[in-house]
């Protein structure tokens, strides 16, 4: 391979990296806390217990739907496992005379959680680890196709540059097994190359099937040729029973525990997700869709039922080759179907890819700036950049332990409380980078860091103190989940404070003068008397 090559693939990455860096460590932050999105759920309600009976919470579902919503068009209910927090339900009201039948929309009147013991809960409004998962391709604060753009773009960028840093070093898996500390610049790289090397396989896959969820965004082209009409290649990919009409007829609903149970047997699975469509009606219909968390594909099999009768009228048919390698593409980019053995190891790469963004961010200004004319005086480009680095590394994490804490401290029945809590993520975040645009680098980061560090290491000791779900009852329960997550905000705590604390004893070498060498006069040889 021609050095002029490599060259050219080492510029590539360089710059295909930085650009849109900023935005892949946000990606990638909040979608490695996502891997534990159903446990945070839980842990940011801790007046939720766990659910261990799934079906005696359907039975309190059917019963407050009755209720609460006899005849609404569509009901919607979310089976849980022992990782949820209570079992969330949503209905749709029957639409008014004129009004057009839109998408659902899952607004705050018509949707409730049904806790373990089959009564609606009452616990704190949070958005709980679903904000992360949101956030990781919808962002926030703007219009969710503008994000998937941005997020698709980068996530382009991300392969790009992964790519060409496979060519760029020639001896990667050497350098991986190498760590110098204190060398400066080489120490930089050596620690990027370790984080990506380490994880390699999973940063490859992550990365391409993130672009694969967002294809028919970003590459519609395949669509638009062949469909004409949405709701025929929704109908293709996402097959479903025939609509029944509402008769008008009142008729009870069979009871959905025993659906339920025979569509699991039936599916080989755990049900995840019930519809139910004009329930209460001579022509209300269940469909019972398996787990996400059974199988690697989201394209899950699914079963519809006469919702008077029990009898199964539908089943799903196989998926096409096409439809199954999507939903594999997906399935393998959310990890749903892993245990907690393999979901830890999900978690882990995305730290190690978490840092290899951000340590690649930092090489960038530590090799500039020792190529600098005078570093204390670097040029705006060189300033701007160094201190984004500082506002997005440094403050955004601080914000994530900002708005763990406002679960904690907030009250309970504060209106808009869910929304109160990502506010003051971006309000933490957006304080931190102020400092980080106004202050030195040098002050900003360990400041950061130690603050991170110790709201993190406060959590668990205030989850001890104050609430009944602190660590050594949840290990004396058997709660290894709110357990983890306790003990993992400790360690990333002191792994924060120690971080701090080894930024704020650096200290730069001093930058060596080089003295130009003269070369000596040559010996002039004075002739002889």
């Amino acid at each position: 391979m021609s050095k002029g090559f490599r060259q050219s693939q080492a510029f590539l990455h360089t710059w295909s990296g930085l650009l849109l860096g900023w935005v892949l460590f946000l990606v990638f932050a909040a979608g490695t806390i996502a891997f534990w999105r159903e446990g945070l759920n839980r842990w940011m309600r801790p007046e939720l217990a766990r659910v261990e009976q799934p079906m005696r919470a359907l039975a309190g579902a059917q019963a407050f739907l009755t209720s609460k919503a006899p005849d609404a068009k569509t009901w919607f209910i979310t089976v849980p496992s022992a990782r949820s927090a209570g079992m969330p339900v949503l209905w749709v009201p029957q639409p008014k005379a004129g009004e057009q039948r839109g998408p659902r929309r899952a607004r705050r009147d018509t949707q409730a959680l049904i806790g373990a013991d089959g009564q609606v809960a009452h616990a704190r409004d949070t958005r709980g680890g679903d904000f992360f998962y949101r956030f990781h391709f919808d962002l926030h604060y703007m219009p969710v196709i503008w994000a998937r753009w941005i997020v698709g773009f980068a996530a382009m960028m991300m392969l790009v540059a992964i790519c060409s840093g496979i060519v760029t070093h020639k001896k990667i898996f050497r350098d991986f097994f190498t760590l110098r500390r204190g060398k400066g610049q080489r120490s930089w790289l050596d620690g990027h190359n370790a984080t990506a090397v380490l994880a390699l396989p999973f940063h490859l896959m992550i990365t391409y099937t993130g672009i694969v969820t967002l294809m028919a965004l970003l590459m519609p082209w395949a669509v638009v040729a062949n469909y004409t009409d949405d709701a025929k290649i929704s109908a293709v990919l996402f097959p479903g029973a025939a609509v029944a009409e509402r008769t008008g007829r009142p008729a009870p609903l069979v009871d959905m525990v025993a659906i339920a149970r025979d569509a699991e047997r039936r599916l080989g699975a755990p049900a995840g997700y019930i519809d139910v469509s004009e329930p209460g009606d001579a022509a209300a219909r269940i469909s019972v869709s398996e787990s996400g968390n059974a199988m690697l594909s989201s394209r899950t099999p699914r079963l519809t039922y006469d919702g008077v009768t029990g009898r199964l009228l539908w089943q799903a048919p196989a998926p096409g080759a096409a439809a199954e390698t999507a939903g594999v593409m997906v399935g393998l980019h959310a990890g749903r179907f892993a245990g907690y053995g393999l979901r830890w190891v999900y978690f882990l790469c995305g730290i190690g890819g978490t840092l290899m963004v951000a340590s690649g961010l930092v090489l960038w200004t530590v090799k500039r700036r020792e190529k600098l004319p005078d570093p204390a005086r670097p040029h705006f480009g060189f300033r701007l950049v160094e201190r984004l680095n500082v506002a997005v590394i440094g403050g955004f994490p601080l914000g994530i332990a900002a708005m763990f804490a406002a679960n904690r401290l907030l009250p309970v029945a504060m209106a808009g409380r869910a929304e109160w809590e990502v506010h003051w993520l971006f309000i933490t975040w957006g304080t931190a980078s102020v400092a980080a645009l106004a202050a030195a680098p040098a002050r900003v980061w360990p400041a950061l860091f130690a603050a991170t560090g110790a709201i993190l290491a406060a959590l668990p000791v205030y989850d001890l103190v104050a609430t009944d779900r602190g660590l050594p009852a949840m290990l004396l329960a058997g709660d290894w989940m709110i357990a983890g997550i306790d003990a993992a905000m400790a360690v990333f705590g002191v792994a924060f404070l120690l971080i701090a604390r080894r930024i704020a004893r650096y200290r730069p070498a001093a930058r060596s003068s080089r003295v130009r060498r003269v070369a000596p006069a040559p010996r002039v040889l004075e002739p002889a008397e």
